[in-house]
């Protein structure tokens, strides 16, 4: 019998699948899609089909997704900035019904013949968890024919891995990820990334020792570095700066100043 998390598992992937088979039933017209994630116990589903029932001048599908523990809401025939205003009416009549929601939402709106892949849709889903409550968050898909920028991120935690990891891919980056400095190293020099994100206490080789080997390394165009550690001594972060680190930043963090943080590094 499959147990609790393979059952989730595949509970998720039915509703990517039902997201997916409702976006193409839509045919060529514009449609909107939205992820609306609560904490804590908060499960909204009722409250939001209750609502666009109430609301909504036009059809809509909704689809909760146990694995996320996210809300699916399809809007056939939503402009991007209708999805949106819609999104800001649910944020507000879900803080207004449930006691303590803080709604994260991610949504987006796909023009006539062009529609998301299931990896697309489940990426979707897995973004409204990571983004800031405070706003709601426009998911774009990148149809530049430029290569997206790499991140390494260099962690020991796999927790810090994967949630830096889902962060950064939501921000458009192609990541990599390794446990410690040594397999770090090898991957640098494999993927050439653009930006190293690492802890500084970490396996084999770490701290200072460990960025110094990032700048020996031959290449034509070394990454940048940015330190995201639990290390809080002034000296090393001033040994750090003075070492050729491009930005420092302690933990626990803030995701939304990491982000413009990166950018400011990259850009």
């Amino acid at each position: 019998m499959p147990n609790t998390a393979t059952l989730q598992r595949e509970a998720a992937v039915n509703v990517y699948r039902s997201v997916e088979q409702g976006l193409k039933e839509t045919g060529a017209e514009t449609c909107g899609l939205m992820f609306i994630h609560c904490a804590g116990n908060a499960q909204p589903e009722q409250q939001v089909r209750t609502y666009l029932e109430q609301t909504s001048a036009t059809s809509f599908q909704v689809w909760k997704d146990g694995a996320t523990q996210t809300i699916a809401v399809l809007l056939p025939g939503l402009s991007l900035d209708e999805v949106h205003y819609e999104g800001l009416r649910i944020k507000h009549e879900l803080q207004e019904t449930i006691p303590g929601a803080d709604p994260q939402i991610t949504l987006a709106s796909f023009p006539e013949g062009e529609r998301p892949s299931k990896a697309t849709i489940q990426h979707m889903a897995e973004s409204s968890k990571l983004v800031d409550s405070s706003e709601i968050h426009i998911y774009t898909l990148d149809n530049t024919a430029d290569e997206p920028e790499r991140i390494l991120i260099v962690d020991n935690d796999p927790t810090v891995r994967e949630f830096l990891q889902l962060r950064l891919k939501m921000q458009g980056y192609e990541t990599y990820e390794a446990v410690d400095g040594l397999a770090a190293l090898e991957l640098i020099e494999k993927v050439t990334p653009d930006l190293v994100l690492t802890e500084l206490n970490l396996y084999g080789i770490d701290g200072l020792p460990f960025i110094h080997h990032i700048q020996k390394l031959e290449m034509e165009q070394p990454p940048k570095i940015v330190v995201l550690t639990e290390q809080r001594v002034e000296q090393t972060i001033s040994q750090c700066f003075r070492s050729g680190v491009d930005d420092y930043m302690t933990k626990p963090f803030s995701p939304v100043e990491l982000d413009a943080r990166i950018r400011r590094c990259l850009h």
